[in-house]
């Protein structure tokens, strides 16, 4: 694809603002800010990309992946503003997902160790791991304040603060994983994914290209389960200050 090819697709990014103006939306300059971001980043990791896979230095390797989990961290932990530690243990439960899954693909030689395909693959775990966090903490906050009495009844029966949000951590870990479930339910009905969509663009077998997009649903659904449930039994102690006592997601008193 030619750089004027390219260029011509901005116009998908002219309708979106014109229908946004048509109806009075006000994201406009939103569009226009996020269209300069993706294609000034995008632009920047593709040459950082090139260069990490020439020089074929597993340093280099890690300090990519590195970045996208400080990133994505950086991103869910907002959603957990108010909740005591909440940066160390999103960051955590990204960074196990990442090295189980990684680890065992590349343990079992499912994928080769380069850069290639590590950095790829690590970016769509995370990608999707940091969706997770987010959905699972915003999910837990709106569980915690609105089933506030339950927690307290079972507080003031002498209940332990695991045993008093058990139900509520429950709901809020099978909310945040539906999405990535449905997802995979209609894969190839519904939609075709990024990754085997782009292999079969650039000329790839396409019963390769679904095997290599199985690879990856599959993986990203065992991140999904580890970050959510990692996360969530991380993440609950936090609505409790040291007395044992609901402060759902503010500051302790």
């Amino acid at each position: 694809m030619s750089l004027f090819t390219l260029a011509l697709t901005l116009g998908f990014v002219l309708i979106a603002i014109l229908l946004s103006i048509w109806q009075k939306l006000g994201l406009e300059k939103d569009m226009a800010i996020s269209t300069v971001r993706a294609t000034v980043q995008l632009l920047i990791v593709g040459y950082i990309l090139k260069a990490v896979f020439s020089l074929q230095d597993p340093l280099f390797t890690l300090l990519m992946i590195a970045l996208m989990i400080g990133v994505a961290t950086q991103n869910a932990k907002q959603r957990g503003a108010g909740l005591k530690g909440i940066g160390w243990r999103v960051l955590v439960s990204i960074s196990l997902a990442e090295a189980v899954t990684l680890g065992f693909l590349l343990l079992l030689q499912i994928v080769p160790p380069e850069p290639r395909y590590i950095i790829p693959i690590s970016g769509m775990v995370i990608g999707n791991s940091m969706v997770i966090a987010s959905l699972l903490l915003n999910r837990l906050q709106a569980e915690a304040k609105g089933r506030r009495q339950e927690i307290l009844l079972v507080l003031s029966l002498g209940g332990t603060p695991g045993q008093s949000i058990r139900h509520v951590l429950k709901e809020a870990i099978r909310a945040s994983m539906i999405p990535t479930i449905d997802s995979m339910k209609t894969t190839g009905l519904v939609q075709l994914p990024g990754m085997m969509t782009g292999q079969i663009i650039a000329g790839a077998d396409p019963i390769q290209a679904v095997r290599y997009q199985l690879m990856i649903l599959f993986a990203i659904l065992a991140a999904a389960a580890l970050t959510s449930i990692f996360l969530g039994f991380l993440a609950y102690p936090g609505f409790f200050n040291k007395h044992q006592q609901l402060v759902t997601g503010e500051s302790d008193p």
